[in-house]
């Protein structure tokens, strides 16, 4: 068969990566992503759900999946739902890739789990991985036994191997090159004006599920996508990596992003809940709006209203300048929702003041109630978060602000905010050009502010405001 170039193919080549846990599933899948996605550590079974990214082997564009290790172990438990997740992502490949370990050899895990991969009609390529020196070579012959083929021997961590792997994913991709691609539309040259103004607005918008272990991250995922796409269970940090999934909702794109738990820092275990919770920061920095869920059982039952951890995630999302909503999960187990719903708007009031009016929405995520009321909202805050101001809006707003509070003196004389321009948004940002700018203190910065989110309506989204001295025509410049 002609190996499969990208100009040929119609769409990516999906290609997932299973094995046993440790036999290198994360670092082959770094390798062809080209980038760090998944967390990589020597302790087994750091994987558990479903990863995917794009990626390249040679000229073989791809959609690569990473899998969690596949074990022996019963349907509920922890290891039996991964393993559910894993045989599912087989089945949804256009190419499977199965690692084992040369330098282990083969073992009875491994010849099971080649029994269970016959059984499907996607293609296999056994992948003999670390095999970068000599213990390898006895590993490479029990292969044999799996009834997989020749094993392709390659290393994910040195990048060894990667060209024979190319040619024997491009040979088992039988009918890949025979794919039809879909029919594209007709253009419609009447909506082609709407589309153009419509573009920016409907720019794939990311959602991250930030918050502490076993608030029902994971079961708001489910619920969202409609599929059991992730893990979920009674166990709390079931989730370690950030996983990423494209979706729709109402025809509006979205890539809503899973995360890990995190716990206060003294808590922390560990070096993969390390890596996790950093993983899960690294999504916050990224992301366009965050929905920060908490568990309102604790609010109810300890009295005390959000937890410290909470709006700890909280003021980093703010700091960061990305869109923040606060989820109220697990409201079907409240009793007391009135007073449930005044201890939480009264710690956000009091502990969250710079994103005063920060949207609330409650909701079951393991019954599916408010999910509406849910997305509506996150759209609204997202919309907030890229609202612009006309510089006329501003300047004659800014008028009648100062003209009903004016700036204090300094050292008898007044201060003067000549100007004022919004330099962008995501989050909005604002430039004014003060005579005296180290003399307006933060109190009637803070005015500034609030009156910006009552009459513009950025309720509950971080704002910037950022002061600079006007240029003075008559002053040459020292250099």
């Amino acid at each position: 068969m002609v190996p499969v170039t990208p100009s040929e193919s119609t769409r990516p080549l999906r290609l997932a990566i299973v094995g046993r846990p440790n036999v290198g599933k994360s670092t082959l899948f770094n390798r062809l992503a080209g980038r760090r996605a998944a967390l990589v550590h020597d302790q087994p079974g750091v994987t558990r759900d479903r990863r995917e990214a794009p990626g390249r082997l040679g000229d073989l564009a791809l959609t690569i999946v990473d899998t969690a290790g596949l074990e022996d172990a019963d349907e509920d438990a922890i290891e039996g739902r991964m393993r559910r997740q894993s045989m599912q992502a087989v089945v949804e490949a256009d190419v499977a890739l199965f690692l084992f370990d040369a330098r282990a050899g083969v073992t009875p895990v491994d010849a099971e789990l080649a029994r269970e991969l016959r059984r499907n009609e996607v293609p296999i390529v056994l992948v003999a991985n670390k095999c970068e020196g000599r213990a390898a070579q006895t590993g490479l012959l029990d292969a044999w036994e799996l009834g997989l083929g020749d094993p392709v021997a390659v290393s994910a961590e040195h990048g060894l191997g990667m060209s024979d792997l190319q040619e024997a994913v491009a040979a088992a991709a039988v009918s890949y090159d025979q794919l039809e691609p879909d029919p594209e539309p007709e253009p419609d040259p009447e909506s082609k004006a709407d589309a153009e103004t419509d573009s920016e607005a409907m720019q794939t918008m990311s959602l991250a599920i930030v918050g502490r272990p076993n608030a029902g991250k994971s079961t708001l995922m489910n619920r969202l996508l409609g599929e059991e796409r992730v893990i979920t269970g009674p166990e709390p940090g079931l989730t370690r990596d950030s996983i990423s999934i494209d979706w729709a909702w109402k025809d509006r794109p979205i890539r809503l992003i899973d995360t890990a738990g995190v716990r206060r820092r003294a808590r922390v275990a560990g070096d993969v809940e390390q890596l996790s919770v950093m993983d899960t920061f690294r999504a916050i920095r990224f992301a366009d709006i965050v929905a920060l869920m908490i568990d309102c059982t604790t609010v109810q039952d300890f009295g005390h209203g959000i937890e410290k951890q909470d709006l700890t995630i909280a003021r980093q999302v703010e700091e960061e300048g990305r869109a923040l909503v606060i989820v109220a999960n697990k409201w079907d187990l409240v009793t007391d929702a009135q007073g449930t719903r005044r201890k939480i708007l009264e710690s956000l009031e009091g502990s969250l003041s710079q994103l005063k009016g920060v949207a609330l929405v409650t909701m079951s995520a393991a019954q599916g109630s408010n999910l509406e009321k849910l997305m509506s909202t996150v759209i609204d805050t997202y919309d907030k978060w890229n609202l612009r101001v006309t510089t006329g809006q501003l300047n004659r707003w800014l008028a009648d602000v100062t003209e009903a509070f004016p700036p204090p003196l300094a050292a008898g004389r007044r201060v003067r905010i000549r100007y004022m321009t919004q330099a962008k948004a995501r989050p909005p940002t604002f430039a004014l050009f003060v005579n005296k700018p180290q003399a307006l203190p933060d109190s009637y910065m803070r005015y500034l502010t609030n009156k910006l989110r009552e009459s513009f309506g950025f309720h509950g989204v971080p704002l910037r405001l950022h002061m600079r001295k006007p240029k003075n025509p008559y002053v040459e410049d020292d250099g």
